[in-house]
This record gives C-alpha cells, structure tokens and sequence, in this order.
C-alpha cells in the first residue's frame, strides 16, 4: 500500500473550493486519466480511469463529507484506494487543498508506475490542475452543502446523504430525534407534588408487640381496646 500526500493553495474562498469538489462528475475536466465518474447514488460513484495505460473501472463509496471541512471515500473493489480531501482556510479568499491517498497498485505495469511515482506525479498534477481550473473561474460551477455522517462502526454502507436544510445535528449530519413526551414535569424542571393515597403511608403487616395491636407511635388504633389495668402488688412487710 503506497501513501500519496500533497497539498495546493487556491485563491478562491474556502466555500468555493468545497463547492467545486463536490462536483464529482466534473472530474475529468481537470484529473489526468480520468475518463469519466457517475453518481449512482447518494453515496455511490463509478469510475473510469487509465492507471499507467491500464484501463480499469471500479466503484467508490463517499465515507464522509462535511461542508467546508472534508470529503472522504474508499473504492469498494480492485484498484483499492482510500483517501480524503481536506479544505483549510488561508485568508477569505485563500484555501488550502489537502489530499491524502492510500493506492494498492496491481500488476506488474502499475506497480512499475508506483515505483517510478508516476501515481504520485498524477496526483501532484491533478491539484495544481483543480487549482488553475477554479482560479480561472473564479467560482464553482455548481455545490453540493448536504453531510455524510461517518458511520459508527465499519459497517460504510450505512452511510446516506442528509440534505441541507433539514432538520439536522450539527456537526453530525444525522437528523435529530423526536423529542420524547414529557412524563410529570419538563427535563431541568421541579417535579410537582402528587396526591397522596388514602392507603399512604402503609401500615406494618405485623403488630407491635403487646396486649393489642398499636401503631408504630405508640397511639392506641381506632379499633384497639383500652388495655387492661395491672394489679398493684401488695407491699410486704
């Protein structure tokens, strides 16, 4: 596994230069080698390419995506690469462009090309192309400002789009629970008082010890009798 890193500095806003990425099918117009890349779906892009005049085809899934922050993928089947596009604001009107790359090069071909960086020497010319290509426009041509949530676990698939302007968490891109119905009283809140029962507080199940049965108190009950008074001793002596 070969790990490309490289950054280039644009003149455009960093909003500019995320909109612009966003645009996948646009691709071609400056990333050498690439004939072409469709969205199938939310998450899902096909790609054609030419690596080291090897033509392959694969697919490629969108891991996470966050406005004006990142853009995150991995192919799903052979060439196997991984990577991510970060954006960094420089001024308001400068953007750093940050690609990291993971390629697994296949065959004797493209790993020859790997070996003479031919692979890294692509992707150094793709950046400084994506660089004239905005510049030269001064604004994107289109922009995508929804996210895609970075899954909890390695399960990638679970990952979808959530549209911009819906009903969303920052920072995470998943949509917001329904709010839970209160029970009693409002999170936070005092909780009122509530009515006691007639049967509150409950009596012992067994009696105090003596003649009669008496509450804990020692107050003799509503249906207690009047204990019985002892005899007095007779002195002696």
């Amino acid at each position: 596994m070969s790990t490309i890193e490289h950054s280039v500095d644009v003149a455009v806003p960093v909003r500019t230069a995320y909109n612009q990425w966003t645009q996948f099918e646009s691709f071609p117009e400056f990333m050498e080698g690439v004939e072409s890349v469709k969205q199938i779906d939310d998450t899902r892009l096909a790609w054609s390419v030419q690596v080291a005049g090897v033509h392959r085809e694969f697919e490629a899934e969108i891991t996470e995506q966050r406005p004006d922050e990142r853009v995150a993928w991995r192919s799903l089947e052979e060439p196997r690469q991984a990577g991510v596009v970060t954006f960094h604001r420089i001024t308001d009107d400068t953007t750093r462009v940050m690609l990291q790359m993971e390629f697994d090069p296949e065959g004797i071909v493209e790993q020859v090309g790997d070996k003479l960086q031919l692979v890294r020497m692509r992707v150094h010319g793709d950046l400084e192309r994506f660089k004239m290509f905005i510049e030269s426009k001064g604004h994107e041509t289109g922009g995508w400002r929804g996210e895609v949530p970075t899954p909890l676990d390695d399960d990638h698939s679970a990952a979808a789009r959530t549209a911009p302007g819906g009903d969303v968490l920052h920072g995470t891109g998943t949509a917001a629970p329904a709010p839970r119905e209160p029970v009693g009283a409002g999170y936070g809140e005092p909780v009122p008082p509530q009515p006691v029962g007639r049967e509150y507080p409950p009596e012992p199940s067994l009696p105090a010890p003596g003649s009669g049965p008496v509450s804990p108190q020692g107050t003799p009950r509503w249906d207690d009798e009047p204990p019985l008074a002892p005899e007095r001793p007779e002195r002696l002596g």
